[in-house]
């Protein structure tokens, strides 16, 4: 069974993951990756999320895949009980995980059974593709990408930040020109909700 908990901002929804879950969080681990933030500015963010899992109590277990080896990352992903991606740059984070080769066993964790949290850009990374949120990333970070697929865990395209500064007036914009031209299956989240995914059914909280 897929599991996945995808958010604008995970320190924002943290108290609903225990109930998805299905049993304490208390003790567990998690696969902690924040690749996408590290070619960003303000990152304060992935500092907030990181404190919404010690005060779930579960135990992080701090994952760069940039330049690790297929079996040090298994070995990590193997021994967690979750895996959390953070919000910063999308096509940076899609980049890193493609050269590294994160994404495929991301996909392989996913299908296992093992819980997925995104925020933002780690949420966004799921759907089919990511050119949707060209407006609100920058492509230049990414120069080594050669496509945008994303990891097509998801038949949707979550739009974090809804109605949420700095990025209200370029969620609607990429809502307006998807009505207009594109026609994907945008589902728009504020910072404040989350979609909780079993297989392939969502409904969204918050």
């Amino acid at each position: 069974m897929k599991k996945m908990f995808l958010s604008s901002s995970f320190n924002d929804v943290y108290q609903f993951l225990e109930n998805f879950y299905g049993e304490s969080v208390k003790g567990k681990t998690v696969a902690f990756i924040d690749t996408a933030s590290l070619v960003e500015d303000y990152t304060k963010y992935v500092d907030d999320d990181r404190k919404a899992f010690i005060d779930l109590g579960i135990i992080i277990k701090d994952l760069d895949i940039i330049g690790k080896h297929q079996n040090e990352m298994s070995k990590v992903f193997s021994e967690s009980d979750m895996i959390f991606v953070s919000g910063g740059n999308t096509f940076y984070l899609l980049q890193e995980l493609k050269k590294s080769n994160a994404d495929q066993l991301i996909i392989d964790e996913i299908k296992k059974g093992k819980l997925y949290i995104g925020s933002s850009a780690g949420s966004i990374i799921l759907s089919k593709d990511i050119l949707y949120v060209d407006k609100m990333d920058d492509k230049r970070k990414a120069t080594e990408l050669e496509n945008f697929l994303g990891l097509n865990m998801v038949d949707f395209y979550t739009l974090p930040h809804l109605n949420n500064e700095p990025f209200t007036e370029i969620v609607e914009d990429i809502l307006k020109e998807n009505n207009r031209i594109d026609k994907l299956h945008l589902v728009p989240i504020s910072n404040h909700q989350v979609i909780l995914v079993n297989n392939s059914q969502y409904k969204i909280i918050g």
